[in-house]
């Protein structure tokens, strides 16, 4: 659909309103026009019917008008009348409009004494005259309504563009620049004022981005710089062999621990800054490999994984936001299948995990993307998916997740908008 600019809407109005006006003042002259006719041929015919009266009471013998326009009849009973149309023998005293042998006349007939007169006006010039003179209006109708949308044209150019400034103004307005007031120069009028209201919000919004700053390098400071001393102590830990295994164990979980947060906190401070232009493309693959091996401690003994690389992708992107994706779907594959097979399918432009798990109730498939929620059957926060969801946001992919309770659970994963198939449970 074609979407129409201010401009010609206001442009459009001026034409809407000088066709109407423009009609409605052909109508009303036309009407004007017909019925001033009207009158000034009964006047007429009034003005001749008196008239050959008073010459026939001069003269009785003297005979009625016949002219183009006029034309007069005398009926006196008794005597022969063969002149007179018969059309007109019965009509009574009045005033009439009929037509004769295809010709419009106005009657007017009158009585005096034993005779009848009748007197006919051709209305033929007088259409003729009214038609012209709708045409003339018709024409002046066209040419103001022309006139109205070259003017509306004009005048909706000066209106608008004020607005036109103001929009290249706040196009151009950064809420990095320190100093581009959008108000600068406008009129004190509407749009001064509404300019001044995006001045303040440039403002309100540069002052947010700078906590915003703030906050990111006082995160990235103190928190990364004690996660990073937990990890050396738990990599010491480690190597330590006076541990016994089971302490061994607790040290290996807080170490994952440890590491989930790393990334974690890495993957918020990456969706908290901008998209870099210098993002380095990665292999798919060698990440989901990673991410398989990183997290096969959440197996059981007799579950299985099936990975396969049918084709070898490179995208452009952060590969640590990209772990973080694509180690939400293998971890909650692993987590919640505790038999069966967990099968990854690497292909075209999609990844794809398959479980045999118990799956997600139906009325919770539609919430899982949704930030803080948990199903009946989770043990997470709530954080996974919904962080999934905004990274699949940053870069325009899509995570479609399909699963019948009992049966497993498909998350596909795709990297562009196109070629997504159905996906089929196993």
């Amino acid at each position: 659909m074609i979407k129409r600019g201010l401009r010609f809407k206001l442009a459009l109005t001026f034409v809407w309103f000088g066709a109407l006006l423009s009609l409605l003042l052909t109508l009303g002259l036309s009407l004007a026009a017909h019925s001033l006719g009207e009158r000034l041929m009964d006047e007429t015919l009034r003005a001749e019917l008196d008239d050959y009266l008073a010459r026939r009471l001069r003269n009785p013998g003297s005979l009625p008008p016949a002219t183009i326009s006029v034309r007069g009849y005398v009926h006196a009973a008794g005597k022969g009348n063969d002149s007179i149309p018969p059309g007109l023998l019965g009509l009574g005293p009045g005033k009439y409009q009929l037509t004769l042998d295809g010709t419009p006349y106005r009657v007017a007939v009158a009585d005096r004494g034993e005779e009848r007169y009748i007197m006919l006006f051709n209305e033929q010039r007088q259409r003729r005259r009214e038609e012209q003179f709708l045409a003339y209006l018709t024409a002046g109708a066209l040419i103001m309504t022309l006139a109205s949308a070259a003017i509306g044209w004009w005048l909706a150019g000066r209106v608008v563009a004020p607005v036109k400034e103001l929009a290249r103004r706040v196009g151009l307005a950064r809420p990095e620049d320190e100093h581009s007031p959008v108000a600068s120069g406008l009129a004190n009028d509407e749009i001064g004022a509404l300019a001044e209201v995006f001045d303040g919000y440039l403002e309100r919004m540069r002052a947010f981005i700078e906590r915003e700053r703030a906050f990111t390098s006082d995160v990235s400071h103190e928190l990364r710089t004690p996660l990073a001393i937990v990890q050396g102590a738990v990599e010491l830990l480690e190597d330590d062999p006076r541990l016994e295994a089971r302490q061994q164990q607790r040290i290996v979980r807080i170490g994952r621990a440890t590491q989930q947060m790393i990334g974690l906190t890495s993957a918020l401070l990456l969706m908290a800054r901008e998209k870099d232009s210098e993002e380095q493309a990665c292999e798919v693959w060698d990440v989901v490999t990673e991410i398989i091996d990183t997290h096969r401690y959440l197996l059981s003994a007799s579950t299985e994984v099936e990975a396969q690389c049918r084709d070898h992708l490179r995208i452009v992107t952060e590969k640590t936001l990209l772990g973080i994706v694509i180690a939400n779907l293998i971890r909650n594959a692993f987590s919640y299948t505790e038999s069966g097979t967990v099968s990854i399918t690497l292909e075209n432009d999609s990844l794809t995990v398959r479980d045999t798990g118990p799956g997600i109730r139906e009325e919770e498939i539609g919430k899982v993307f949704q930030r803080h929620f948990k199903g009946a059957a989770s043990t997470g926060s709530g954080i996974g998916l919904s962080l999934v969801k905004r990274i699949c946001d940053r870069y325009g992919w899509e995570t479609v997740i399909e699963s019948v309770q009992g049966r497993g659970t498909t998350a596909q994963l795709f990297f562009t908008a196109q070629n997504r198939p159905d996906l089929t449970l196993p």
